[in-house]
C-alpha cells in the first residue's frame, strides 16, 4: 500500500538514521516544507571531531528531577540539531516546515525547533523525558504528532 505523507517521510528518516555514528541511538531527522525535503540530519559528532563508533562514548551521568540517574552520551549532536544546523549552514529558512524524527525531541531540541519557526513535529515514538517538550510545543503552537505510543528505549538509558 502507498504510505501517507507522514509514513513516507518517517521511512526516509529511518534511512537517514543509518548514517548515525553513535550506536546508543541511531536516529535521523528530516525537515520538510510543501512535501519537499529541505534538510536532513543524524546523530553524530560535529564535523571533524571523533565519532562514538570510532573512539567510544563520552558518557556523563544525568540526574532527573525525580532522582532517577541516567547515562547520556555527550560526544554527539542530536539528529534534530544537525538538521537545523545544516539548514542554517546552507541558508535555508525553516519557517512553517515540518520536522520528522525518531522520538519526541528533547528539551534543547524543542527550544531550537520553536525558535527557528518549525510548526509541526512528527515523531515515530515517544521519548521518556519529553513532558517539557510537550508543554513547550503546546505553549508555542507547535503541533506534535506521535505515530507509535510506545516509549523509545536505547542502550544504557
Amino acid at each position: 500500500m502507498r504510505p501517507d505523507w507522514d509514513e513516507y517521510f518517517i521511512q526516509m528518516m529511518d534511512t537517514v538514521a543509518n548514517r548515525a555514528t553513535c550506536d546508543r541511538g541511531r536516529s535521523g531527522c528530516i525537515i520538510v516544507r510543501d512535501k519537499r525535503i529541505i534538510s536532513t540530519g543524524y546523530v553524530g559528532s560535529p564535523s571533524g571531531l571523533p565519532h562514538c563508533d570510532d573512539v567510544g562514548h563520552l558518557m556523563k551521568q544525568v540526574i532527573d528531577d525525580d532522582g532517577t540517574t541516567r547515562q547520556h552520551c555527550m560526544r554527539t549532536i542530536h539528529a534534530e540539531q544537525n538538521a537545523i544546523c545544516q539548514a542554517a549552514r546552507h541558508g535555508i529558512p525553516l519557517e512553517g516546515s515540518t520536522l520528522y524524527c525518531k522520538m519526541e525531541p528533547c528539551r534543547v531540541c524543542a527550544m531550537l525547533i520553536i525558535s527557528c519557526g518549525i510548526t509541526k513535529v512528527v515523531a515515530k515514538s515517544m521519548y521518556h523525558a519529553a513532558q517539557e517538550t510537550r508543554d513547550m510545543f503546546a505553549q508555542a503552537g507547535v503541533e506534535l504528532v506521535v505515530l507509535d505510543g510506545e516509549v523509545e528505549n536505547y542502550a544504557n538509558q
